[in-house]
This record gives C-alpha cells, sequence and structure tokens, in this order.
C-alpha cells in the first residue's frame, strides 16, 4: 500500500509539473535547484519574487517581438 501511495504522489507531481511548463507557468522548485547547484553562494528569490520577476521577463514592454 505504500508503495503504490508514493508512486501515485510521485505521478500526480510530475503531472502538476507537466502541466504548469505546458501553459507556460515557471518552475519555482527548479529554480531552487539550480540555484543551490550553480549559485551556492547567492540568496534565492521568495516564491513571490521569484514569479513577479519571470512575469516581468515574458511580459516587459521593449522586448523584440514579431507582434
Amino acid at each position: 500500500m505504500r508503495v503504490s501511495a508514493r508512486v501515485a504522489r510521485r505521478g500526480w507531481r510530475l503531472a502538476a509539473r507537466m502541466a504548469r511548463l505546458a501553459i507556460g507557468l515557471p518552475d519555482y522548485e527548479a529554480y531552487l535547484a539550480h540555484m543551490r547547484e550553480c549559485h551556492p553562494e547567492r540568496p534565492p528569490m521568495d516564491r513571490t519574487a521569484f514569479f513577479a520577476e519571470r512575469l516581468n521577463a515574458r511580459y516587459a514592454k521593449g522586448r523584440s517581438r514579431c507582434c
């Protein structure tokens, strides 16, 4: 029973992560892993600042776009 519940939770997390990526939401957990691995000397942004920065990077004016 424990194994099947664990597998189900893992599957649910993977499905949720894939859905967020499919609709363009940034992955905060992946960002934290990247910061720990590549920039351990720098403190990571909190979740709110991370999403605000990602939205600004995506929709900011002055960005070269086709439309």
